[in-house]
């Protein structure tokens, strides 16, 4: 019989949003891309020294030595299927909910019991979609040791454990820095002090030197920002359901109503202005080849070559198109439009175009396996 015993350790608790939804969508492939971000978490946490303690349908437990290790564990898994998400329709993302929490279990064997484990569970719970929540005794030992931001939520509700468990979210995914000027909101009443620090992105890649957090203490006595349990002992997660889409959203410093995202806009305005030097740069080949004409159009191939520019711009902006079917379908016009304009009475781009067509049933084929 297993060697019963008692632990301090960090409990990494992850499960998948909606993956029922999926299932029914998509049994087979959903299920083949559970396995691929499966893989790509087990690869993470054992880089950051941790040990998968469980998997179950679309749950994963696991430990680590280090609560620095279980965060920055957390950031990159949150990261890296960011990025495998991109390349996915929107309807068919796999985003994942993380929790973590410090806490003394019981180990029997290489399982893990008790309130640590379940806490962990719970945060995990309340945790938006894509997004890391962590227990008051995580954030005591990685505030100045992390490089990102934290959210106070306030109060979770847990069976058994008498006053509920402080959370935080932990802040990643925000990409524009003139975002970032709201004061963190933070710890509970622990003190009369406000910090505040550069803009931060996610972990390692912010404007702050490692270590450094952005928070603001709460004065003694004033509410929380995230409401405990609803009455009647409502679960946590179930009385914030309706205020889960604001997390990791920044807060404006005179109030708590959090700021509208900015980043569509931006991007918006950034490609019409490429567009319109683009434009400008065109009408200016033109005009040159007009009034020195000899009886060549020359304009039209660096014409081609500001077209070609223009829809790699926009093949980067546009989120829902994969982006090496888009490349093959730029690369197959590029080679139409110089048959076309080179054309001698030989339809020679029949044969580029068949290798370009391969090559995007192949990159489908497996996509799809």
């Amino acid at each position: 019989m297993p060697e019963t015993r008692r632990k301090l350790t960090t409990i990494f608790c992850a499960d998948v949003q909606d993956y029922s939804r999926l299932m029914g969508a998509d049994e087979e492939g959903t299920l083949a891309t559970l396995k691929r971000y499966r893989d790509a978490m087990a690869r993470l946490i054992e880089t950051h020294h941790g040990r998968i303690v469980n998997t179950w349908g679309d749950g994963l437990i696991a430990e680590f030595p280090s609560v620095v290790e279980a965060v920055r564990a957390a950031i990159d898994v949150q990261n890296e299927l960011a990025g495998l998400n991109a390349e996915r329709p929107s309807d068919t993302q796999m985003l994942l909910r993380i929790g973590i929490n410090l806490g003394d279990v019981i180990a029997e064997g290489d399982d893990l019991y008790g309130d640590g484990v379940n806490i962990a569970a719970r945060l995990q719970a309340t945790a938006p979609a894509g997004g890391i929540v962590i227990s008051n005794t995580v954030y005591d030992q990685v505030r100045n040791k992390v490089a990102v931001s934290f959210d106070f939520l306030g109060q979770l509700e847990v069976k058994n454990i008498e006053g509920g468990v402080a959370s935080y979210a932990v802040r990643i995914g925000a990409r524009d820095d003139s975002r970032q000027d709201g004061i963190r909101e933070s710890e509970p009443a622990r003190g009369g002090t406000r910090q505040a620090g550069p803009p931060q992105d996610a972990y390692g890649n912010g404007a702050a030197a490692p270590g450094r957090t952005r928070d603001r203490h709460p004065t003694p006595g004033a509410a929380p920002t995230q409401p405990p349990a609803g009455a009647g002992g409502t679960p946590r997660h179930e009385a914030s359901a309706a205020s889960s889409a604001t997390w990791g959203r920044e807060r404006a410093p005179g109030g708590n109503r959090p700021q509208a995202p900015s980043g569509t806009t931006s991007a918006a305005t950034f490609g019409n202005r490429k567009l319109a030097v683009i434009a400008v740069i065109a009408a200016a080949l033109v005009a040159i080849n007009l009034l020195t004409w000899d009886g060549v159009l020359w304009a039209v191939w660096p014409l081609l070559g500001l077209a070609i520019v223009y829809a790699l711009f926009w093949l980067r902006r546009r989120k829902d198109i994969n982006r090496t079917l888009g490349l093959l379908a730029i690369a197959a016009l590029t080679v139409v439009a110089v048959n076309l304009l080179t054309f001698d009475g030989i339809f020679w781009a029949v044969w580029p175009l068949l290798g370009l067509a391969i090559a995007a049933a192949l990159r489908w084929v497996l996509r799809r396996g």
